[in-house]
């Protein structure tokens, strides 16, 4: 990496905290990525991007502002990377997670707050997350209590926050509910950046970002192959560098590893020997860089062949289909998409076990685990009905509940193993 200290110290990074995160970081991807046998030489570019995740690609955030552009940052999937683009701003994820000054974060939170949002303070509060320090403007959204609350704190301690409702019920209030929070974001975008959204650049806007979406459900359809073309870890790596790479760049670069992951099916080359125990993840997000529980589960010889989460095929699984020529019939045509979103926020929530059945069943997984980080209400709350629908239903379920650290790594692996040996008995 080159000598970014200026630019890290003229946004206002802590220099020495910075540099304990990027070696411990550095020091973790090596050893969970770069330590696997048989990649595909298509993942050489995401290694490239994480390399310079702090570096090249903040300097291209910092060109942009130089070039009058807005840098958007959010830590949520409904908010709208087609509205950033529209007024030529550009849309990036912020960092939460890792465990990093939570003992600053808890000096403003309960203890039991979920590590998602004390890393979103501890970042901050440690001045260490570049593209929260470059970042314009700070969506946040009320994903959960917990998040709604916490925005309340968070606000006086960033430029400009900018909060988003949303709704919680699958109803015709909801999506009009939706549809009027992103008008009134459009109209922020617009008062930031100085830009109208136009017919023209909107319907460019959904063009790229449906590409990348094309890009990452071509790379999910892959994985179905047994044995397994690229393992979950670096699919997972994928997945998470779509929140933070340059658009087009990234969809090319997706497309590139898809066509020599074709040519591995074709060829029957994978990561892991044929008939290798195969399970998808469902649950929370897992952001840069929390890669905990895929190292284990992978360590534990089964490969992960889906994920059911916001990092994942949640996140990306619907495309933005417009309909019409006017911006309030685009508009429609984004909120119908968003509204798709089967995110644990919204109650009665049943198309979301029913798509975990319907991956299961595509990727020819033997099993799932849920995934959900301590004190995420929304997804604990889930976590049950969805084991018991899916053991109704056939499908061998292991609920896990775990944090950002790695105290309970040991207790988990114990837990993995039992589960794929109940899955081999069967």
């Amino acid at each position: 990496m080159s000598d970014y200290t200026k630019m890290w110290s003229s946004i206002g990074l802590d220099l020495k905290g910075h540099d304990a995160l990027l070696s411990v970081l550095g020091n973790a991807y090596s050893d969970i990525f770069l330590s696997q046998k048989n990649r595909p030489q298509g993942m050489k570019y995401f290694d490239f991007v994480m390399s310079e995740v702090h570096g090249l690609r903040i300097k291209e955030l910092m060109d942009a502002k130089a070039q009058g552009r807005k840098v958007i940052g959010s830590y949520c999937v409904f908010v709208p990377e087609e509205l950033v683009l529209a007024v030529d701003g550009v849309a990036v994820g912020l960092c939460a997670g890792a465990e990093f000054n939570f003992e600053g974060a808890e000096t403003l939170l309960p203890r039991n707050t979920c590590s998602l949002i004390k890393a979103a303070f501890g970042f901050k509060l440690g001045k260490v997350c570049p593209y929260l320090e470059a970042s314009d403007v700070v969506v946040g959204e009320n994903t959960c209590d917990g998040k709604k609350k916490a925005y309340e704190i968070f606000g006086p301690l960033v430029k400009d926050l900018y909060v988003m409702d949303l709704p919680q019920t699958k109803s015709e209030m909801g999506r009009a509910l939706l549809k009027e929070e992103y008008r009134k974001f459009i109209k922020k975008l617009e008062k930031v950046s100085g830009k109208k959204v136009t017919v023209a650049s909107l319907k460019k806007a959904v063009e790229i970002v449906n590409a990348k979406r094309k890009a990452v459900k071509r790379l999910a359809a892959i994985r179905a192959a047994d044995p397994a073309p690229i393992s979950g870890l670096d699919a997972l790596l994928v997945n998470q560098v779509f929140f933070h790479d340059d658009p087009i760049r990234f969809t090319d670069s997706v497309n590139n590893l898809c066509d020599e992951l074709d040519h591995r099916v074709k060829n029957g080359t994978g990561v892991f020997p044929k008939g290798t125990t195969r399970v998808v993840v469902s649950g929370c997000p897992m952001a840069v860089p929390n890669w905990k529980l895929p190292m284990l589960i992978e360590s534990s010889k089964a490969v992960i062949v889906g994920e059911e989460s916001c990092v994942g095929e949640r996140g990306s699984r619907f495309l933005t289909e417009v309909k019409g020529n006017t911006l309030d019939e685009i508009l429609d045509s984004i909120t119908d998409r968003y509204f798709n979103i089967d995110c644990a926020v919204f109650t009665p929530n049943p198309s979301r076990c029913d798509y975990v059945k319907e991956m299961t069943k595509k990727l020819h997984a033997r099993g799932v685990i849920h995934y959900s980080l301590q004190f995420c209400q929304p997804y604990l709350m889930e976590s049950g009905p969805v084991e018991k629908e899916l053991e109704t239903s056939g499908i061998p379920t292991l609920r896990l509940e775990t944090d950002y650290n790695q105290e309970d790594a040991g207790q988990l692996k114990t837990r993995i193993e039992a589960f794929f040996e109940r899955i081999k008995r069967k």
